[in-house]
């Protein structure tokens, strides 16, 4: 199959599945069924269509530029959007296969791959960015985090790249987070404890903190 027809056949794809999106979204905001009356929701249906229209518009112009990262990877965005991550991971690899180097496609990729449960392949996506660029704290981080949610758990590697985030960037709120985690993890009181207080200096709107002071708090 030539470049252009995966393309082409993935885009059908998309736009079948995002019809029916639409439509059943649309469905349900409505109302149907023996005693539902008269659908009278308006705007929710101008909302469909323009969501339909926005969708048409992003699938032309991947149509239009195979060659064109930034077309596949708005078209890879509709399908996570959706939850079609294989169809999204497919497209982000053909913008890869064009432009190699490119690091937003590695973190596409690395964060696709993390959203579809693909923990292996989401940090050689991630480690691949991470050559081209060390500094991208938040990469590292979600870096981290596959190592905890993998098949075979390495908390103390995600201990490692959680601590070297925040060697750089000691209020890193996110990696303070999952240090705490980590540090749960591992039945790590001190550690955990101690991180905490450091995230609730550093980020005390943190919607994850009142979980995180319950689980701290068993370890004790």
């Amino acid at each position: 199959m030539t470049k252009d027809n995966f393309l082409f056949t993935l885009l059908g794809l998309l736009l079948g599945a995002i019809i029916g999106f639409f439509v059943t979204n649309s469905i349900n905001q409505n109302g149907t069924g023996p005693c539902s009356g008269p659908i009278t929701s308006q705007p929710a249906a101008n909302s469909a269509a323009d969501s339909m229209a926005a969708v048409q518009n992003a699938i032309e112009k991947a149509r239009q530029a195979p060659n064109d990262v930034k077309a596949q990877m708005a078209a890879a965005d509709l399908f996570s959007r959706i939850q079609r991550f294989d169809q999204a991971i497919d497209l982000l690899k053909k913008a890869n296969e064009i432009e190699p180097d490119n690091v937003d496609v590695m973190v596409k990729l690395g964060n696709t791959s993390f959203d579809a449960g693909k923990y292996a392949d989401a940090e050689r996506w991630y480690a691949a960015a991470l050559m081209k660029d060390p500094d991208e704290l938040n990469v590292r981080t979600d870096k981290g985090l596959t190592y905890i949610f993998g098949d075979k758990p390495d908390v103390d590697r995600a201990i490692k790249e959680f601590k070297r985030v925040l060697d750089a960037d000691p209020n890193h709120s996110q990696a303070l987070q999952n240090l705490t985690v980590a540090y749960t993890r591992k039945s790590d009181a001190a550690g955990a404890e101690a991180t905490l207080a450091k995230l609730e200096k550093a980020d005390p709107n943190n919607s994850a903190l009142a979980k995180l002071r319950e689980e701290v708090g068993k370890l004790k």
